[in-house]
């Protein structure tokens, strides 16, 4: 629904007596709805197309097609795979691992920097060793959980899960940080307790900190489960990539990339529809 300023004379003869603009909602057709998604989108796609298009016609003239492939090339890849049951097998045991690592990696880090946050003392003794720990390449740590956990899906899991971990805490513990004072004063002062303050309060207004660690680590748990692949592994994505490499399949590397850029962009979408659902509560303006 939408506003429309209506002159005097017109708003007299529905109800006589009041004077100036008045507004009348009215309703919205379905571009006014939906147009300016639409045409994001359909530029999105435009500017694909040219791209492809350009990297088809430019490829064997200007570029080697052994080191840049085209689209033809991994679009046929895609195809050979999907036909043969390869790219199914191995996007499954990918996508297991992206999700069961960030799934224990968020819930983690949210819990985590919820409670940290919320004790002043624990959280400024521990701050500099998590930093430390977050500092770390997630690549390095690859030899050492192979080491731990053998070269199986747990390994990518856990990796994921440690990638992932440190990004939801540490914006976790910001949101909860940045609670506005003057609500936590509000609740004390209608005898509200810790737990009123915990529920009603700091964990609403932390959200936003939450949904934007989700958020931001959703490449890291799938580059977390990829270099798991990549360093030990005899199946998933990280593994189709490496033997497309050894074999100088540079369409089937390509393709590979494309299955991967197709899940993360899945992820966030599932994401974004869960922080629309938690961020109801919030005003328009707000929520941006």
């Amino acid at each position: 629904m939408t506003e429309q300023l209506v002159t005097p004379p017109e708003r007299e003869t529905a109800d006589a007596g009041t004077s100036g603009p008045v507004r009348i909602p009215v309703e919205r057709t379905w571009w006014q709805r939906h147009g300016r998604t639409a045409t994001v989108w359909g530029v999105r796609l435009l500017l694909i197309a040219v791209l492809l298009t350009a990297w088809e016609m430019t490829a064997g003239s200007l570029f080697d097609i052994t080191f840049t492939s085209k689209p033809s090339d991994i679009a046929g890849r895609l195809g050979e795979w999907s036909g043969d049951g390869t790219l199914w097998q191995h996007s499954w045991v990918t996508i297991q691992e992206i999700v069961y690592g960030f799934l224990l990696g968020a819930a983690a880090g949210a819990l985590a920097g919820f409670v940290l946050a919320s004790l002043q003392l624990a959280y400024r003794v521990l701050d500099p060793f998590m930093m430390a720990l977050y500092s770390i390449p997630k690549v390095a740590l690859a030899p050492l959980f192979i080491v731990w956990f053998g070269i199986g899906m747990h390994m990518k899991v856990l990796l994921a899960a440690a990638t992932v971990f440190f990004l939801v805490f540490l914006n976790t513990a910001a949101g909860v940080r940045e609670v506005d004072r003057g609500l936590i004063d509000a609740v004390r002062l209608m005898g509200g307790n810790r737990r009123d303050i915990a529920l009603k309060v700091v964990l609403p207004s932390s959200m936003t900190g939450v949904l934007t660690g989700l958020k931001v680590a959703i490449p890291y748990a799938l580059i977390g489960a990829v270099i798991g692949e990549l360093v030990a592994s005899n199946q998933g994505l990280g593994y189709l990539i490496n033997d497309a490499a050894a074999q100088f399949d540079t369409a089937g590397v390509f393709a590979t990339l494309v299955v991967l850029s197709v899940i993360a962009g899945v992820l966030n979408v599932l994401v974004g529809l869960i922080g629309r659902r938690v961020n109801r509560w919030k005003p328009i303006e707000a929520q941006g």
